[in-house]
């Protein structure tokens, strides 16, 4: 569960790919609450980013702890700890169109989203890992029934 396994080659390289995360928060009755996100690494720390108005973003606001998991069959990483909170425009526009140039690699169709996400109000979010875990063999790509 060490944080250091960040560092593996194995896992960086599976999170490095453009993959979808799904994020776990906690409402306020306790209830678990997930959505599915974008993010992109930045050293030691897992980047996320939301529209303010959303119910996960709220729940983090409320208790920062969340859960990411990225996965590719039976193969995934989860990422378990707190998160900062980045209100300021600037920044959390900026981390948002560091994100988006992970999933669009067209310049004309990244110049359009990155327009559209700079009319909104947005909250950055920076995970800093407590506990890593992983299933299977990230990166190696196996299929349902496969040995």
């Amino acid at each position: 569960m060490s944080v250091e396994r960040l560092h593996d080659p194995a896992i960086r390289a599976f999170l490095e790919r453009p993959r979808f995360a799904t994020l776990s928060t906690v409402n306020a009755d306790g209830a678990p609450f997930s959505a599915v996100v974008w993010y992109a690494l930045e050293g030691d720390r897992i980047l996320f980013n939301s529209a303010d108005g959303r119910r996960w973003p709220a729940n983090l606001r409320r208790d920062p702890r969340v859960a990411i998991m990225v996965e590719e069959g039976y193969n995934y990483v989860q990422i378990i700890g707190r998160v900062h909170i980045i209100d300021d425009q600037e920044a959390a526009q900026a981390q948002m169109a560091k994100i988006t140039a992970r999933y669009i690699t067209k310049p004309e169709i990244l110049a359009e989203r990155i327009a559209e996400f700079k009319k909104q109000t947005r909250i950055g979010f920076e995970l800093s890992p407590t506990a890593i875990l992983t299933h299977g063999e990230p990166g190696v790509k196996r299929t349902v029934g496969g040995s």
